[in-house]
């Protein structure tokens, strides 16, 4: 009785985004004592484009592995959750198919997504929606065009990118990504280059909000060329070294309205940066954890001179638990050190910039050189449902939603030596309240907060993306 219940478990379940498809029949074992299993085939089922070794590469194990029982069980899950974090796949299915003896066979059924899309591309170029709404909602603050994406481009989860643009920034970016050039998949590579020009400038940060002008003839252009090495030695560590040449010019009439805009009254600067990263995940569903946890840290050198002068050292973590039923609390910490602490304004940004943010300061941001911040997130799960797509189509039949309510509360801290004219810098700030998240496919996440700050003011705001 015992075996079967392990047995049933060695089908990993697809995740809620999956359908109900009938499963491979579980075979039925005489209990194993101290005598392990041995690894025959592994079968892979449903890729129509992804390599069969690019699937191998996510298992703990391989054809030919002496495996006992209790890690072979714990393989399927770790092996389900390798593949799901991908982004490869829609559903996942780890399952014994036979076995002879002590020998098993293993398939592996997957549901690839979509990975083409050559989409019209229609975006406020805001750091959040919040600010959007500050500008008046103004269509002159939108960019536009076609964003080309090719996921999964030659099969190997490499990502090939064009984007042409217009609007309030006229753009072109081009990038290639190739995690898996080698034959032990374990090293790749990546290129890319950019090309911006913006007629509007934020160029400084008054009573905590962004001040742009468009009043100046040349605006502000940016060229930028990267090359990125890439090493992945086991299952969940990755190893980034990326190095780029970036030019940017500006309007000389910007120094008027800001002369620290860039170092030594410039309105030129060229300069190389090399930045190298680590990254553990070992998380449920990478793009929404709930159990588990997520490491980065890393060390980036910005220009070699006095025109460009900047060590930053950052970190970042995320560990959750699962603490009743359907109920998860979340710990996330954030830091970031900038040396030395003379920057010019571009490289001040802090707080209200990517995901380094305050939930319930979404109006404002916070300039610094040295900052960090704690959030803790209590989430309970109201609803787990699929609804049938319209659209006829084998790889999404089904759509998935999962519904949370949360409430959460956050802190941080913003050192700045050189602009320190704004209220929120160098002081304890903190923020609370509580929200709604809708997780459904293609890790879209929706997140609708109630929140309030220590100034005494709500609101509320709404994200279309994940905390980290």
């Amino acid at each position: 009785m015992l075996l079967l219940l392990v047995m049933n478990h060695l089908q990993a379940q697809p995740l809620p985004s999956t359908t109900n498809r009938q499963e491979p029949a579980v075979p039925k074992l005489q209990e194993p004592r101290s005598t392990p299993f041995y690894i025959g085939k592994v079968y892979v089922e449903g890729n129509k484009r992804t390599k069969s070794y690019i699937i191998e590469r996510e298992l703990p194990f391989k054809s030919g592995d002496s495996i006992f029982l209790p890690e072979l069980v714990k393989g399927f899950e770790i092996s389900r959750q390798q593949l799901f974090n991908t982004g490869l796949f829609n559903e996942v299915i780890v399952a014994l198919k036979s076995f002879r003896g002590y020998e098993v066979d293993i398939i592996i059924q997957v549901k690839e997504r979509w990975y083409f899309f050559p989409i019209p591309y229609l975006k406020p170029v805001d750091r959040n929606l919040s600010e959007w709404a500050r500008q008046g909602y103004g269509l002159d603050r939108v960019n536009y065009g076609l964003k080309f994406t090719q996921y999964n481009f030659s099969g190997r989860n490499d990502k090939l990118r064009f984007y042409l643009l217009t609007g309030y920034t006229k753009q072109i970016q081009f990038q290639y990504e190739q995690p898996y050039a080698d034959k032990k998949l374990k090293h790749g590579f990546g290129v890319g280059f950019s090309y911006s020009f913006n007629k509007e400038i934020n160029y400084a940060t008054v009573n905590n909000q962004q001040m742009f002008t468009d009043s100046l003839t040349d605006g502000i252009k940016r060229w930028e060329g990267s090359l990125q090495y890439n090493y992945r030695p086991g299952l969940r560590t990755f190893h980034t070294v990326r190095l780029s040449v970036a030019r940017q010019v500006v309007d000389s009439q910007l120094l008027g309205l800001n002369p620290k805009y860039l170092t030594a009254s410039n309105s030129a600067v060229t300069y190389p940066e090399l930045s190298y990263n680590i990254r553990y995940v070992n998380v449920d569903y990478v793009h929404f954890p709930l159990t588990g946890w997520v490491a980065e840290g890393g060390i980036l050198r910005r220009g070699i001179d006095k025109h460009m002068n900047m060590w930053q050292i950052n970190g970042k973590a995320n560990k959750g638990w699962r603490v009743a039923k359907k109920t998860y609390y979340a710990l996330q910490g954030a830091a970031v050190l900038r040396y030395p602490f003379d920057q010019p304004y571009i490289n001040h940004r802090m707080f209200g910039y990517g995901d380094m943010f305050l939930r319930g300061l979404e109006k404002y941001v916070v300039d610094g050189v040295a900052a960090g911040m704690v959030r803790n997130t209590l989430r309970y799960e109201l609803f787990r449902f699929n609804i049938n797509n319209p659209l006829r189509t084998r790889s999404h039949d089904q759509i998935p939603f999962r519904i949370y309510a949360r409430t959460f509360g956050d802190m941080g801290y913003s050192y700045n030596k050189n602009f320190t004219d704004n209220s929120l810098t160098n002081r304890m700030l903190y923020t609370g309240g509580f929200g709604m998240d809708v997780v459904t496919f293609y890790d879209i996440i929706l997140r609708f907060d109630y929140s309030f700050n220590q100034m005494g003011q709500s609101g509320v705001f709404f994200h279309v993306k994940n905390d980290f």
